[in-house]
């Protein structure tokens, strides 16, 4: 990368032949070129340079999306960064890539829902059977594993239960079995966590989230090592899973103070964490000190934590309830990783599908994301709205 990474987001995509510190937004369906021997001599250019940006019709991408895909490149340390539509369109796009009917996979049993539904039930329809591993255990992905068994699906920490994992363990695993690996990486970012580095064959991130950073648009980033990459390009190719002009620039230009927010939603959280750490009813779903649960297994991996967070809450579900719905600087409302604090209670327990989590009667879990807010009335806000917890 040659600078720090947070010299490196303020100086990239510069558009000198326009005088722009920002790369231009260039539209295109049809790409109109000098004669058919150009448009032969640029597929060529395609072929030897596949992660070039030679682009001979619209869907494979403009300028402006080929820019984004050489920041993530870099900031991912990464083969290349193919660029989705949303966040769950890069796990579509991973899973699709390497697994074919016939396959196992193994996945996290904390999984984003969306991803539970796609691996557990609609892969059911094309004879792709799913098996869930404790995060906690690792000894259910080696029990599980099979000759069929052909990706192992991390997500982490945990979606809602924000569970750690030994990450190099799995990796582990996987390579003395043969098996292509995947991580949802949209918690940690590769600001806090570079996977493909770590040894993962693919790394997702929700662009959505945190990479976008004002709650303004929809994307998703698959990074991948050489290994899977013409797989994952012949995938991408077949689906037509590709981010927009217009949805690339307004990612890359929340890049530019990715490291600022980050630095500043973990600041917030930890001050948070901690006046919530110290109530009886509430067990923390956070590592924000020596001690903290999972604190250990996320330093081991992560060089900072984000503003996402869970409680669990021993209280009535109508106490539970009381407790968000009283909140006034909390936000109710799904997605993450902008400006904004957000609270959701989540019906985990309804859904029932959960392989190794276990609620007690009086157990719900509540999803915070801390934002960029003064902390101070995050905190005061959080006061006030929990004596409904009892």
């Amino acid at each position: 990368m040659g600078y720090s990474f947070k010299t490196f987001l303020k100086h990239t995509a510069k558009d000198f032949h326009n005088q722009s510190v920002n790369p231009p937004v260039v539209r295109a369906s049809t790409i109109i070129f000098k004669s058919m021997q150009d448009i032969r001599k640029t597929q060529k250019k395609s072929i030897k340079d596949p992660t070039g940006g030679h682009y001979d019709y619209g869907r494979q991408g403009t300028s402006t999306t080929h820019t984004l895909s050489k920041i993530l490149t870099k900031l991912e340390e990464s083969y290349h960064v193919f660029l989705t539509p949303t966040g769950f369109g890069s796990v579509f796009l991973a899973i699709f890539s390497v697994v074919r009917p016939g396959d196992e996979i193994i996945v996290a049993d904390p999984v984003y829902s969306p991803t539970r539904l796609l691996t557990k039930d609609y892969l059911k329809e094309f004879n792709i059977k799913t098996k869930f591993y404790n995060p906690h255990d690792l000894s259910t992905i080696k029990n599980n594993i099979s000759k069929k068994t052909k990706l192992i699906f991390v997500e982490c920490p945990g979606s809602n239960s924000f569970e750690f994992q030994d990450l190099s363990k799995i990796i582990s695993i996987a390579k003395k079995n043969k098996i292509f690996t995947a991580i949802d990486n949209t918690w940690g970012t590769p600001y806090f966590l570079k996977p493909i580095k770590l040894g993962f064959d693919m790394s997702i991130v929700s662009a959505t989230k945190y990479y976008s950073g004002h709650s303004d648009v929809m994307g998703g980033s698959l990074a991948v090592n050489k290994k899977v990459f013409k797989k994952v390009q012949l995938a991408e190719k077949i689906t037509g899973l590709r981010m927009g002009p217009d949805d690339a620039y307004l990612v890359t230009r929340g890049l530019r103070t990715l490291d600022v927010r980050l630095d500043r939603h973990q600041l917030n959280a930890m001050k948070v964490a901690s006046f919530l750490s110290k109530h009886k009813k509430i067990k923390l779903l956070y590592p924000f000190k020596k001690g903290s649960l999972n604190y250990n297994l996320w330093k081991k991996y992560y060089k900072g934590a984000s503003g996402l967070m869970g409680l669990r809450i021993k209280s009535a579900k109508k106490n539970v309830i009381k407790f968000v719905n009283s909140l006034k600087l909390f936000g109710y409302g799904y997605s993450w990783g902008g400006f904004e604090s957000l609270a959701l209670h989540q019906e985990i327990r309804e859904q029932g599908d959960r392989s190794y989590l276990n609620l007690s009667k009086d157990e719900h879990i509540v999803r915070l994301h801390i934002g960029l807010e003064d902390p101070k009335d995050l905190i005061e806000d959080l006061r006030r709205s929990l004596k409904f917890i009892k």
